[in-house]
């Protein structure tokens, strides 16, 4: 089976982050997000990948030679230009895809907890989702009593589901697959702007294909701050997050869970709980927690509580010397 990673998206919602950086290359939980991808498809077995790339695509393809060189996996690159949808960007690879026995459609902007292996193993076609509760925002998805897909529609204005697509898909009829993006394309069929996977999808299902849904446990879409910290807390949860006993700063206290990368350098400090530091950064006198810091930076005199702070980032905050009375309230927080 080769999995397809459509990852040529500019991240937007994420700026100023991805002004340098694609979105999918965005640190959480110690490492990117297509590490993330990548490492949960090794462990069911995938050892094809096919990579969509576009914007900062050479960093995308620089990561996956640099990381996964010695993981014994088959790696291709395809370039999507202009970007005109996940539809568009899988017609892009539509001659890697067409011939292929089964194919794994997974966003490369979405961290999914689910059992990969039972996934893979549906014998047709199947489509990852999650009940939620703003069904409008996102692909939907209608389903029959068996659990079986009868309708797809993308963004609805009144959903008539709650059920949503998470960002993976297993298809086992390909060419049916490249068939419905080549009509969509080649007719011009475009919802919201764009050539969207579900309308391809539904083209399927006007075709006789069967598909069923697989409920996915947690579904981490990693396109915006919000979520994106949210993913980081949740996936530092595990065990590996909670031992300090790995760090010795001066004079500096660690709160776990964190994840603080090799040859970083951490004094005066309260770092923790759910921050995350890349590799040679420093801080100093500072107070963190809740908060992503990528590689490179340096932060002195910093108080962060929900932030996201960029590789190669020097950031200084203020420092005052007080004399304080008697009932006295001082706030310099931005809200009342």
């Amino acid at each position: 089976m080769k999995a397809v990673i459509p990852v040529a998206g500019i991240g937007s919602k994420l700026r100023p982050l991805t002004h340098t950086q694609p979105k999918a290359l965005v640190p959480v939980a110690g490492k990117p997000i297509l590490a993330h991808i990548v490492d949960t498809l090794i462990s069911g077995g995938i050892k094809e990948f096919c990579f969509i790339i576009g914007y900062l695509g050479d960093k995308i393809e620089s990561y996956v030679h640099e990381n996964y060189q010695n993981h014994g996996i088959q790696v291709e690159f395809v370039i999507q230009e202009p970007r005109e949808g996940i539809a568009h960007a899988l017609w892009c690879a539509r001659e890697s895809i067409r011939d292929q026995e089964d194919i794994l459609i997974m966003l490369g902007d979405s961290i999914l907890s689910l059992d990969i292996k039972e996934f893979l193993n549906v014998p047709h076609s199947v489509l990852g989702t999650k009940k939620v509760d703003i069904p409008g925002n996102f692909g939907v998805v209608e389903i029959d009593s068996q659990d079986n897909v009868k309708s797809l529609v993308e963004k609805p204005k009144i959903p008539k589901s709650n059920l949503a697509l998470v960002g993976i898909y297993k298809l086992t009829r390909p060419r049916i697959f490249v068939e419905a993006i080549e009509k969509i394309v080649d007719q011009g069929i475009k919802t919201l702007g764009e050539y969207q996977l579900t309308d391809a999808l539904l083209e399927m299902l006007k075709h006789g294909e069967s598909m069923s849904i697989f409920p996915v446990n947690n579904w981490y879409d990693c396109g915006r701050k919000e979520s994106l910290l949210k993913a980081n807390a949740i996936l530092m949860s595990g065990e590996e997050f909670m031992n300090t006993g790995a760090y010795n700063f001066p004079n500096s206290v660690i709160i776990p869970p964190v994840s603080i990368a090799s040859n970083c350098k951490i004094e005066h400090s309260i770092i923790g709980p759910y921050v995350a530091i890349g590799e040679e950064t420093s801080v100093k006198n500072s107070i963190i927690e809740n908060t992503i810091i990528g590689s490179y930076s340096r932060l002195d005199v910093a108080v962060l509580n929900g932030s996201v702070i960029g590789s190669d980032t020097i950031l200084k905050g203020p420092s005052q010397s007080l004399n304080i009375g008697d009932n006295t309230e001082i706030n310099y927080s931005s809200t009342d």
